[in-house]
């Protein structure tokens, strides 16, 4: 029970499970959020994290009663977490012309903003209390700017972003930190799929640990890599003239096949 604690969401794979498995390797406890427990239960027993070092936790982040609830069972079995990552996500291209799309932006902004929100709400009280705690928002270098056809989850990080800012610039003062971190391009399930370029990709790992070390850091804002730093700043200050020509002929992230809708 000394050893520190970790909450983090949307730990079935991707980014969730690479910081996982950084986490429990540096000696930290785990409390897992997911949807699906049994096959994380599988994936934490292959890699030999399975024991009283890790909690799992039954939650989908779309429906915030639930995953408010998972943090609250969390406070009471294990205390307080010394890091709380809302990291669940997901990603989908979409056209605004399609009517079924609309349900599809809807599910993305309840996954991404909404779920972040329930994720950190449990713990804003008892982290004010005990004027500790940091709170992490996994947003993404998508949020800098919007790009054709991915209108909803551009919006939903650009909203992680100022959702982020805004707590941060609240809980300060009482002790809390907030940590935004942008990946850029990194090989998980969600990217395999585009297609188009991906420069500075890195492996889940390489985020893993650069992301840990910002955490620890205790910094207000990150991307990661560090030259998707540069992009994003670049991307800042290009006209819209030329954004709309850069972006003219952009690749286009696909849209969501009639079962994910």
């Amino acid at each position: 029970m000394t050893a520190p604690l970790v909450y983090l969401t949307g730990a079935s794979s991707g980014l969730g499970q690479a910081l996982a498995l950084h986490y429990h390797r540096a000696g930290w406890r785990l409390a897992l959020v997911v949807r699906q427990p049994a096959k994380l239960q599988a994936w934490l027993a292959e890699q030999g994290l399975a024991g009283d070092r890790v909690a799992v936790y039954a939650a989908d982040v779309r429906h915030p009663e639930q995953v408010m609830a998972a943090g609250r069972a969390c406070l009471a079995e294990h205390g307080l977490p010394d890091v709380v990552i809302a990291n669940a996500g997901i990603s989908h291209g979409v056209d605004l012309a399609e009517p079924e799309d609309i349900a599809v932006l809807q599910t993305i902004l309840d996954t991404n903003v909404t779920g972040l929100a329930a994720t950190f709400q449990p713990f804003i009280g008892p982290m004010r209390a005990a004027r500790r705690g940091t709170l992490v928002g996994i947003a993404s270098v998508a949020g800098i700017r919007g790009l054709p056809g991915h209108a909803a989850y551009t919006a939903s990080k650009a909203a992680v972003i100022q959702v982020c800012e805004s707590l941060r610039v609240e809980l300060k003062a009482q002790g809390v930190r907030v940590v935004t971190l942008l990946p850029g391009y990194v090989d998980t399930p969600m990217t395999r799929g585009n297609p188009f370029p991906m420069p500075f990709l890195i492996s889940a790992g390489q985020f893993a640990e650069r992301a840990a070390r910002a955490i620890a850091a205790g910094v207000s804002y990150r991307v990661i890599p560090w030259q998707m730093g540069v992009v994003g700043k670049l991307l800042r200050l290009l006209p819209d003239a030329l954004w709309d020509r850069v972006m003219a002929r952009a690749g286009r992230k696909p849209r969501a096949a009639p079962g994910e809708r």
